[in-house]
């Protein structure tokens, strides 16, 4: 039997849209010799699992190919340390720091082709700004969380991390190996001097900033505001929302001078063999329903704008133009070139 062209349509709909959730789960893919592979990198925790369980499948299905995903940080040694002509990855999934440095050594493309993925058409502006290497996908508002349960309210404004009442229960991040605690940098700049590149005054503020607690990841700033030993911290929203429902004291401030846009970034390698399939997962994962499911299990704000989240969704993630214009993107570029002297000075900063 032959099918027309709009039951062929159909038909694939229905098979991605139920390899999705949205219907029966589809068949395990089996990989054959013949097909094409497309190495890409990625996160482990619940946005591995439903690209694993789901995502990548419907991806592999509909593209005829298999998806190799390398999750194990750091990705860029490795990707530097392959050859150019025959690059250990096709895509890489990344944040705009290492993006950035990648585009500099000339490891990865700086845009994105809009005539080759044309859902780029429906993004945000700032996925595509200045401020990007390729594309970013979603992004997190980097904010401040907070204890509902230790007197703590009415919060509206980044400075009141400096007040003297959250001494010792005030958190951070370990500033050379965390790109949030990099952006707080600029953000210090920002709120006590002349912008984002006025070192004298963000390093000024940090030191005033002490006693402070400090972590490497968003993982255990998380543990500590759920055991209560930081009251007030720097931390992405979703590393709160991702709480919801389970009745924990903490809450996430959307500080009146804005957000900081902590960016989930794909670009491509120059030297892939795949770039065709390349471009097509990058146009896939700005797909509205892609981006809807994912954006549901691990609380990223969509980049595509005809995104529909549900209602509890919606209401706190960055989905109209009046939210996402809240969002301030730093130059990395700028930060990454003076990246060895902050290193240097803030940690004199912080051992002291």
């Amino acid at each position: 039997m032959t099918l027309s062209p709009k039951a062929m349509h159909r038909r694939r709909f229905l098979t991605l849209g139920a390899s999705l959730g949205f219907g029966a789960l589809s068949a395990p893919h089996v990989a054959r010799a013949d097909e094409p592979v497309l190495n890409i990198t990625g996160w482990g925790g619940k946005w591995g699992d439903i690209m694993s369980s789901d995502i990548g499948p419907a991806f592999e299905k509909e593209f005829n190919c298999k998806l190799r995903t390398d999750t194990a940080l750091p990705f860029l040694p490795k990707l530097q340390a392959s050859s150019r002509s025959a690059p250990i990855y096709d895509v890489l999934h990344t944040n705009s720091n290492e993006q950035w440095a990648a585009a500099e050594m000339g490891l990865v493309e700086p845009k994105v082709d809009p005539k080759l993925v044309p859902n780029l058409a429906d993004v945000y502006p700032y996925a595509v700004s200045d401020k990007i290497v390729g594309v970013s996908i979603f992004t997190s508002a980097i904010g401040l969380g907070m204890r509902t349960d230790k007197g703590f309210a009415g919060i509206t404004s980044w400075k009141e991390l400096w007040e003297a009442k959250y001494n010792g229960v005030r958190g951070g991040y370990v500033i050379p190996v965390n790109s949030l605690g990099q952006a707080f940098v600029m953000m210090c700049g920002t709120l006590f001097g002349k912008g984002q590149t006025d070192l004298d005054a963000a390093y000024a503020a940090l030191e005033k900033l002490k006693p402070i607690k400090l972590v490497d990841f968003t993982g255990a700033m998380e543990k500590l505001f759920l055991s209560g030993e930081v009251c007030l911290g720097v931390i992405h929203d979703s590393g709160i929302y991702r709480y919801d429902g389970q009745n924990q004291p903490i809450d996430f401030v959307t500080p009146s001078e804005g957000v900081l846009s902590l960016e989930q970034v794909l670009t491509i390698t120059p030297g892939s063999k795949v770039k065709d399939l390349a471009n097509a997962y990058v146009n896939y994962m700005l797909r509205p329903e892609v981006q809807k499911r994912l954006a549901e299990t691990v609380w990223y704000s969509p980049a595509n704008r005809n995104v529909k989240l549900d209602a509890k969704y919606d209401a706190r993630l960055l989905t109209t133009p009046e939210k996402v214009a809240k969002l301030i993107q730093v130059d990395w570029k700028w930060y990454n070139a003076q990246k060895d002297e902050i290193d240097s000075r803030v940690n004199r900063i912080f051992r002291a």
